[in-house]
């Protein structure tokens, strides 16, 4: 019997990638994704797309009664600096839509296995020396990392009080192919479309600040072996949380250095003022991952920015083409 998974966000940037892979792996895929960021052309021709908002009744709905398997949880407003000019909106959708979600599974026969995307980077801080583990100190600073966090504590609930089965995975600075230019994680994005039109690459502050970027194929595959794997009981939020990175900080200098290698250009450093409140290191311990779910990257930088490059170089001369 074909196993059936329902994604929600699943025509974003990183849920159009969980998707393809459970298409290959044989799955029955349905998405939910209200467009507001998610694109059609990113659903997998096999998936099946509900324009729904996940604090919908219509979503809890399907979930509650269409008999899933597994229901991978990456819709979320994702913008840290939405999140500080509107903490409400935030909430809503990453703390409200989740809890509908998970209302409706307990209030039906449904048990699918629940993966929540939280985040590696944001809900530790700066509060403590990275690599950081699952079990380091959180000292989340923003609404968005709060939510996030929140959103983890409401699924070890779910779990201990009323038998769901859940787990999170904490991703770091995700970037690769249908990435936006959006947010602190979109630096790859932005410095490859600025690569193409000839500009220089901004880099805010001095350049040290570092980063554990993982390619969007890695995180795919580790959501479908959060997915899919046993896990024993947990009593506490951590035990089913695993962190998702390389182990690796990366300065944003160094990324621009590399990505200008792998794009074989030589473009230019052009600093911009410090931005207040950014964080200033974080990198992630992915010892858990591999021990319990078999997990680790596969992709190293050098190879994931020649990959994340040259879609957007195609894309590009696939735009011109059109025009001519």
């Amino acid at each position: 019997m074909t196993r059936r998974v329902l994604i929600t966000g699943g025509a974003g940037f990183i849920g159009s990638h969980v998707a393809d892979l459970f298409v290959a792996k044989g799955w029955s895929v349905e998405i939910i994704d209200n467009l507001t960021s998610g694109k059609r052309e990113n659903v997998p021709p096999a998936a099946k797309l509900r324009v729904l908002d996940i604090r919908s009744p219509d979503a809890a709905e399907l979930v509650a009664f269409a008999g899933f398997d597994a229901l991978i949880h990456l819709a979320a407003q994702m913008d840290v600096r939405r999140s500080v000019a509107d903490p409400l909106f935030d909430a809503s959708v990453n703390i409200v839509g989740t809890l509908n979600l998970l209302e409706a599974i307990r209030q039906s026969a449904a048990r699918p296995r629940v993966v929540f995307a939280s985040t590696g980077g944001a809900v530790y801080g700066d509060s403590a020396v990275p690599p950081s583990s699952e079990t380091t100190q959180k000292e989340p600073d923003s609404p968005y990392a709060i939510a996030k966090l929140s959103a983890e504590y409401y699924l070890s609930y779910y779990a201990r009080i009323h038998g769901l089965d859940t787990a999170s995975v904490r991703f770091g600075n995700v970037y690769g192919p249908r990435q936006d230019p959006h947010g602190e994680a979109g630096v790859v994005a932005i410095f490859c479309g600025r690569i193409i039109d000839g500009q220089p690459l901004r880099v805010f502050g001095d350049g040290t600040q570092t980063r554990d970027y993982v390619h969007v194929s890695d995180v795919a595959d580790a959501t479908f072996a959060a997915a899919t794997t046993h896990l024993p009981p947990a009593r506490r939020v951590d035990e089913r949380a695993f962190n998702i990175g390389t182990g690796v900080a990366t300065s944003v200098l160094e990324l621009a250095k590399t990505l200008c290698g792998a794009a074989g250009a030589e473009s230019k450093i052009e600093f911009a003022p410090k931005r207040p409140g950014e964080q200033q290191h974080s990198f992630l311990s992915v010892e858990k991952a591999r021990d319990v779910l078999g997990w680790s990257p596969r992709i190293t930088l050098e190879q994931g920015l020649a990959d994340t490059y040259n879609w957007f170089a195609a894309r590009r001369t696939a735009a011109s083409s059109s025009l001519t």
